[in-house]
């Protein structure tokens, strides 16, 4: 399964600044910063971000100390987003569904012991 089908609902970054109020560049610094992060996907390849990444308009808060350990792991973007994905039987679950609702110690052990 790839990246695109592995992640149910996508949204491009002026999707992303409606959903959460902020403006288009404000959205960009939430790239930059590894706050979120996204690939580009579709016809027109067009830079998309998951989703999942947002509660109630809010970046899900657990996810860029998640992204980051992932980054220092040696992941890419479209690695990390399938890593937060992919459903993991000993969790249980998929990590991005444990970190939204709140359960960040197990998701993140596990992405630090990725980088050994």
């Amino acid at each position: 399964m790839n990246t695109e089908e592995l992640v149910q609902d996508w949204a491009p970054l002026p999707d992303i600044a409606e959903l959460t109020g902020l403006g288009i560049s404000q959205v960009r610094r939430l790239l930059e910063d590894g706050a979120i992060c996204g690939i580009k996907i579709g016809d027109p390849k067009v830079l998309r971000v998951p989703l999942d990444f947002f509660v109630d308009g809010e970046v899900v808060k657990p996810l860029k100390g998640t992204l980051h350990t992932l980054y220092d792991a040696g992941f890419d973007y479209e690695e990390a987003i399938v890593w937060l994905f992919t459903h993991d039987e000993s969790l249980p679950g998929r990590p991005i569904d444990l970190l939204r609702a709140g359960n960040k110690k197990e998701v993140r052990r596990r992405a630090q012991a990725l980088a050994f």
